[in-house]
C-alpha cells in the first residue's frame, strides 16, 4: 500500500507545484499589463516621435494595446482635463496650460508622470557657432546687444538686423516687448519679421551655409537647431518676474507701456497622464516617469524626420535601433530584451 500511495503523493505535491508556478507566472504578467492605452500624438515632430516610441514600448516591453489619437497642446489638454481622454500626452508645453494644469493636479484627474522628458529644451535668442568662434566675447545677449555692426541689417548696413517672429505668432509680442525692454533701437537695431516659419527657417539657413553671423529667435528641440548646431545665448540678466512677463512681456505694445528687462521664462514640458492610467498602468507608469531624451539627441532625430521625410513611427523605430544607450535605461534589462527582439522581426 505504501508503495502505491507514495507515487501518488509525489505526482500530486508536482501538480500542485506546477499549479502555483503557473498562477505565480500569470500574477507577474498580470502585474505588468497595463491594458488599453490611448496616446496623444501632437501636430509636431518630436511629439510624434515620443508617442511612437511610447507606442512601441508599451505595447512590445508590457503588453498594453495601444491608439495614438491625434493631439495639440490646448484640445488635448482640455479633452484629458474633463473627459479623462487620451490617457498621456507625452510632450506637454505646460506653460500655455499652467492655471488649469496645477488645479487638476491637485484635484487628482490629472498627474505629472515626468517634469522634463526632454533636456536642453526652450525659447530663446541664438547664434551660429562660427560667429562665437570668431567672437568669442560674445557671451550673453547684452554682449550682442552692443555689436550691432556685427549682424549688418540687409536694407541698411548701418543697422544690425535682429530676426523675430512671425507676425501673428505669440513669440512676436514677446520679442517685440524685449526689443523695447533692452532699447535695441536706440543701440543701432532693427527688428526684422520673417514674414513666416519658411523666412524664419531660410534666415538662419542662409547666413549659417554663407558662414555669416546672425542673431535671432529660435526654440528647441527643432530639426533647424540640430542641424546647425546653433547656440542659444544666456541673456546676461535674470527673470524679471511674472508680473512682468504675464502682465506685459507677452501681451501688445498697448497693453504693455512699460516693458522691464529680463531672460526668457523657463520652457516648462511635461509628460502628463491621467489618474486612470496612473491606477491601472502598473510598472509601465515607472518606464513613463523615467524617459528622458537628451536634448542633442532629440534635435539629431529632427534632423533624421527633415532630411528623410520620416514618419514618427519611423523615426521611432531609428531611435530605438539607433539609440540603445539612452532608452535602454528607461526599462528592465528583461523588457529591453523584448523590444529589442521586437524591432528586429
Amino acid at each position: 500500500m505504501k508503495r502505491i500511495l507514495l507515487p501518488g503523493v509525489i505526482v500530486l505535491a508536482l501538480v500542485i507545484g506546477v499549479y502555483f508556478m503557473t498562477q505565480k507566472g500569470e500574477d507577474k504578467v498580470a502585474d505588468l499589463a497595463c491594458g488599453k492605452v490611448t496616446i496623444a500624438e501632437m501636430n509636431w515632430a518630436s511629439a510624434e516621435l515620443m508617442a511612437n516610441v511610447d507606442k512601441i514600448i508599451l505595447e512590445n516591453g508590457y503588453g498594453c494595446t495601444v491608439e495614438l489619437v491625434s493631439g495639440a497642446t490646448m484640445p488635448t489638454f482640455t479633452s484629458m482635463n474633463e473627459k479623462g481622454v487620451p490617457d498621456v500626452a507625452p510632450e506637454l508645453w505646460a506653460n500655455a496650460v499652467v492655471e488649469p494644469l496645477t488645479k487638476a493636479t491637485s484635484e487628482g484627474r490629472l498627474i505629472v508622470a515626468n517634469k522634463a522628458p526632454i533636456t536642453g529644451l526652450g525659447e530663446g535668442w541664438w547664434l551660429p557657432p562660427a560667429t562665437l568662434k570668431k567672437h568669442p566675447e560674445l557671451k550673453t545677449a547684452l554682449d550682442v546687444i552692443n555689436r550691432p555692426d556685427l549682424f549688418p541689417y540687409s536694407e541698411d548696413k548701418s543697422k544690425g538686423a535682429f530676426v523675430g517672429c512671425p507676425a501673428g505668432w505669440g513669440c512676436q509680442l514677446v520679442n517685440a516687448n524685449l526689443f523695447r525692454a533692452f532699447e535695441m533701437e536706440k543701440k543701432g537695431w532693427v527688428l526684422v519679421d520673417p514674414g513666416s516659419a519658411a523666412g524664419l527657417d531660410g534666415s538662419m539657413a542662409k547666413a549659417v551655409e554663407r558662414d555669416e553671423n546672425w542673431f535671432g529667435y529660435y526654440w528647441s528641440p527643432t530639426s533647424m537647431i540640430g542641424k546647425y548646431k546653433m547656440h542659444k545665448l544666456d541673456f546676461g540678466v535674470p527673470f524679471g518676474g511674472k508680473e512682468n512677463w504675464d502682465g506685459c512681456i507677452v501681451k501688445a505694445e498697448k497693453d504693455c507701456a512699460d516693458p522691464k528687462v529680463s531672460s526668457w521664462t523657463k520652457s516648462e514640458v511635461n509628460t502628463v497622464v491621467t489618474s486612470n492610467f496612473k491606477e491601472n498602468a502598473g510598472v509601465a507608469l515607472e518606464f513613463i516617469s523615467k524617459r528622458i531624451y537628451p536634448g542633442d539627441v532629440m534635435n539629431g532625430m529632427l534632423v533624421f524626420m527633415t532630411e528623410q521625410k520620416a514618419s514618427g513611427k519611423d523615426a521611432a523605430y531609428e531611435f530605438l535601433a539607433k539609440h540603445g544607450t539612452v532608452w535602454e535605461k528607461w526599462v528592465s534589462p528583461e523588457i529591453a530584451e523584448k523590444i529589442k527582439a521586437s524591432i528586429k522581426s
